[in-house]
Formats: structure tokens, C-alpha cells, sequence
């Protein structure tokens, strides 16, 4: 299970607190929703998750264990604008096998095109290189999958693969999802639980 205990957050000491004493578990399996508008916190929650930001004080823990800090984290994230996640001096290829090799069966179901490897992120529209993302972020030792807005500049068609492919995993691999969005109804769809962020 993935815990979030009791963490607190805010990026300077004048000004509001962003998470105060905030507890969150995520099951095997479980597609949890973090819903609310931009600017209440979502993606700050995600990226302490991730261990992208250190807690001011809490923990962040996979099986009673803290997050690695040198080998490849168990949680992954999928940020909303794939251009500025992805290094745009190596091509799709060195993208891809960054830290693992994704299986070629993800890479078909996600609909990449083996032309695009050696291509660079310039030459690839945002809709092909979140697929190129996502690809990279479920990796097989991957056993939680944070999804920051992952779809919502992305096009009906590309949205609806995408997500036929995180719950085709998520059910498969029992891969626990947490999913923000500002997007109630995307939630309700795809989600076993929402969490509300919304100001009160």
C-alpha cells in the first residue's frame, strides 16, 4: 500500500499552508480520485507522492517503506504537459528505455509507432508524446501510477485509449492509480473513490 502520513506542505514559511497534517492510502488496484480546481493543492499532493517535493513534516511510504531515493521508485507520475517531462535532446528510443525497457505489447496497445524512436519530442504532437509518457511511467516494476490531468488537452479518441489502457494494467498488474483532475465526471467513470480538494 501506498501511505501518505499525516504530511504538511507550503513553499515558504509566509505564506499558506498547501497540505497540513494530510493522511492518504492507495491500495493495489484502487483508482483513487483527487478532484478540485487548479491551485488547491492536487498536483503538489501527487508530486510528494512521487517524491518529486519532500514533506516539511510526514511521510511517504510503499510497504512501511519510504520512497527510494537512488533506485527507481515504485511511483511513477504522468504530468499534464508531456514536452516538459521528457528531454528534448534524446530521441523517443532513449526516452522510452530511460530507466526500463516497456514491453511491446504496452507499446501496441498505447498505439506507438516504431518510426517514432528515432525521432526527437519536437517532432511528435502532445497527443503522441503522452503516450510516450505514459509508456515510460508503467514500466513493470511500477506498482503505483500517479496521473496528473494526463488527458485533458488531449482529443476524445486519444483520451478514450489511454484510459482503456491505464484500467486494462491497473486490473492486470493491480496497479494502484491515483488520478487528479479538475474533470468530476472523467472521475466518476474511471475512479473507485474521489477524494474532494475543493476550498470548503
Amino acid at each position: 500500500m501506498l501511505n501518505a502520513k499525516a504530511i504538511s506542505f507550503r513553499y515558504r514559511s509566509d505564506r499558506p499552508w498547501i497540505l497540513k497534517d494530510f493522511s492518504l492510502s492507495l491500495s493495489p488496484a484502487e483508482r483513487l480520485g483527487i478532484y478540485g480546481p487548479s491551485g488547491c493543492g492536487k498536483t503538489t499532493l501527487g508530486r510528494i507522492l512521487a517524491g518529486y517535493l519532500q514533506p516539511l513534516s510526514g511521510s511517504v511510504e510503499v510497504d512501511g517503506k519510504p520512497l527510494p531515493k537512488k533506485s527507481f521508485c515504485p511511483v511513477q507520475m504522468v504530468f499534464q504537459h508531456p514536452e516538459l517531462a521528457i528531454n528534448p535532446r534524446w530521441q523517443i528510443g532513449k526516452v522510452l528505455c530511460e530507466a526500463y525497457q516497456p514491453p511491446q505489447s504496452l507499446l501496441d496497445a498505447l498505439g506507438l509507432d516504431a518510426n517514432w524512436f528515432e525521432r526527437f519530442p519536437v517532432e511528435l504532437s502532445n497527443g503522441e508524446l503522452q503516450r510516450v509518457a505514459v509508456a515510460r511511467a508503467l514500466a513493470l516494476p511500477t506498482r503505483y501510477l500517479i496521473a496528473d490531468e494526463i488527458t485533458t488537452m488531449l482529443d476524445a479518441n486519444t483520451q478514450a485509449q489511454i484510459w482503456q489502457v491505464l484500467l486494462q494494467i491497473a486490473a492486470q498488474r493491480q496497479l494502484g492509480i491515483l488520478v487528479i483532475s479538475h474533470d468530476r465526471p472523467l472521475l466518476e467513470r474511471v475512479c473507485t473513490a474521489i477524494i474532494d480538494f475543493s476550498p470548503s
